[in-house]
């Protein structure tokens, strides 16, 4: 597939920019755009309501945590196990009227990410906890140079929930922990020898080649400038830079750093605030457990005014982190983050005329890296009120009218009971005659989070249940192809249980391009990129032999000229 084709594909991702989706292509549209034309694959995409949790930044000192709530959402893709073979077809008995019926073929999963969404009153955070892939798409027999379109899928799932969770003046953050490991939601497919498993500087680049087209989708729109940020422990900036995607507005797209100071509310409301609050705590992340070791460290007495022993600020906490937990294990790990920011009506002009100075939207940040603001001194900081400019949450209590004692409110019910008199008429029972799900009786906006229908899974399930499907799957086994099919087959029929439309199809319409030579241009930017692999010969049996290939007509005869022996001149050796 061309880049052409995969950036108009996520410039319709992005029509929508109010808060309400104006745009009517669904998750399985957007799938079929780029998923391979001619072949049909199942979706199944499966999430939760949005429920309170615990908040993934600690608050500063005499602060009220922010309010989180937090959703979870899988999608899984699998495909025919025969996709070339005829639907075989069942025999009818002798003299039956019935039409011949054709079996379902087997399905057999192919690849499966799991997103989870925090909100909050001042952000909307996606974090990518597991993507995995089983290696059975060679099943398909996809043309030879089509490009897997796993990397595709990822990006429009993304960006189709970044488009029904966007909020008015509301940032947008998505995150993720880059980690090379042979499986993470399928049992036993790294046996499997189709499955293409990435080092860890191929896993760090194919994740900034996934989330480059979001930024590259969304600049021009109402979100402002997106900007990407990575950071690999343990590598210098001229080293962190090769893993970025290399286009026309990678430089002004990309920052080598993190922006943890940049997506906190903390540092726009206090003059100070410790390293602590800055840091997320996200599922299975190794700069959540570091934080919690740090944590241990601190007594008690010392932890209540939030100090650390051994780290003071942000750098020397990233300094440590090469040297902790899976960062130190002889692989590359990359953390990547996608910031949103939407631009205000009243700093729209300011903003303006502070992007040319701003350090924001350097190409690399690399004379001033982003650090942990100064701290003021302590009788400047014990006189400056706090500000609650932004918050939503605080309000002016002034001219509010003075609430009622809840003491009279209970002596006023008590005096206009009256006792009950008369004969006793039983209810009818009623009859339940669907099953409802009151999951989903839950408000769709509100000023912590955002939840439309249209970004909903196919089932929406509580909690546990949503935990006893994902457990499921990672009891399973996919070694082997028939092995891998019955797994997919109880899954399918354990997460679908109570589902009226569980799997939905879809059918390919992008074309796949047998040739990948040539010049391919940019949909955003209009520059063109010359590809010349295929002008790179390498030397072969036919060479040896003294045939030329490089350059050759094969329409025409080949003409060789050969140097005669009386033309080749031996140099005298000179006599010592």
């Amino acid at each position: 597939m061309s880049s052409s084709t995969t950036s108009s594909t996520f410039r319709r991702a992005f029509k929508s920019v109010t808060p309400t989706p104006t745009s009517t292509d669904t998750l399985r549209d957007r799938l079929a755009a780029v998923l391979p034309h001619g072949f049909k694959f199942a979706v199944y995409h499966l999430s939760t309501p949005p429920t309170k949790t615990e908040p993934l930044c600690s608050a500063p000192p005499d602060e009220r945590p922010d309010k989180t709530f937090g959703e979870s959402h899988f999608l899984a893709i699998s495909i025919d196990r025969d996709h070339d073979a005829p639907a075989s077809l069942k025999r009818a008995s002798p003299g039956a009227d019935e039409a011949k019926a054709t079996e379902p073929r087997a399905q057999v999963l192919v690849f499966a990410v799991e997103i989870f969404i925090f909100t909050t009153a001042y952000s909307t955070t996606l974090f990518v906890g597991k993507a995995d892939s089983t290696g059975y798409l060679h099943l398909l027999k996809l043309p030879k140079g089509t490009s897997s379109p796993i990397r595709q899928v990822t990006a429009i799932f993304l960006a189709y929930l970044i488009e029904h969770r966007r909020r008015k003046n509301t940032q947008t953050i998505v995150n993720l922990f880059a980690r090379a490991q042979s499986q993470y939601l399928f049992p036993g497919s790294v046996q499997n020898d189709g499955k293409h498993i990435l080092d860890d500087r191929g896993l760090v680049k194919w994740w900034c080649r996934v989330l480059n087209p979001l930024m590259e989708g969304l600049r021009g729109e109402a979100w402002g400038t997106p900007k990407g940020y990575l950071f690999v422990p343990g590598l210098e900036e001229t080293d962190t830079r090769a893993f970025v995607p290399r286009t026309a507005t990678s430089a002004d797209n990309w920052v080598i750093g993190h922006p943890l100071e940049k997506i906190s509310h903390y540092v726009d409301e206090f003059d100070w605030v410790p390293p602590r609050c800055l840091i997320p705590r996200y599922p299975d992340d190794p700069k959540s457990r570091f934080r919690d070791e740090l944590d241990e460290e601190v007594s008690k007495r010392k932890q209540g005014i939030w100090k650390w022993a051994s780290v003071k600020n942000l750098d020397q906490f990233w300094e440590m982190m090469s040297f902790r937990q899976e960062c130190s294990s002889g692989r590359l790990t990359g953390f990547i983050w996608l910031v949103f920011n939407p631009i205000k009506k009243d700093t729209a002009a300011q903003a303006k005329t502070n992007t040319s100075a701003s350090s924001f939207d350097a190409p690399f940040l690399s004379h001033n890296p982003p650090s942990t603001p100064p701290r003021r001194r302590v009788d400047i900081l014990a006189q400056t009120p706090r500000s609650n400019r932004g918050s939503p949450l605080k309000q002016d209590l002034d001219g509010s009218p003075p609430q009622p004692d809840r003491r009279k409110k209970k002596d006023k019910l008590k005096r206009k009971k009256k006792k009950l008199t008369g004969p006793i008429i039983s209810r009818p029972p009623k009859v339940k005659r669907q099953l409802r799900n009151y999951l989903l009786d839950r408000p769709t906006s509100t000023k912590y989070y955002y939840w439309p229908p249209e970004g909903r899974g196919a089932k929406v399930v509580s909690e546990s249940e949503y935990k006893r499907d994902i457990e499921l799957l990672l009891h399973l086994d996919f070694s082997t192809l028939d092995k891998a099919v019955g797994s997919s087959r109880r899954w399918i029929s354990q997460a679908g249980v109570g589902a009226d439309e569980w799997g939905a199809s879809v059918l390919g319409k992008a074309k796949t391009q047998g040739n990948l030579f040539g010049s391919v241009s940019s949909g955003n930017q209009g520059a063109v990129v010359t590809n010349l692999t295929g002008l790179v010969r390498r030397k072969g049996p036919s060479q040896e032999t003294g045939q030329s290939t490089a350059g050759s007509n094969e329409s025409g005869p080949i003409s060789i000229n050969v140097l005669d022996a009386g033309l080749i001149r031996k140099k005298p050796k000179d006599k010592a």
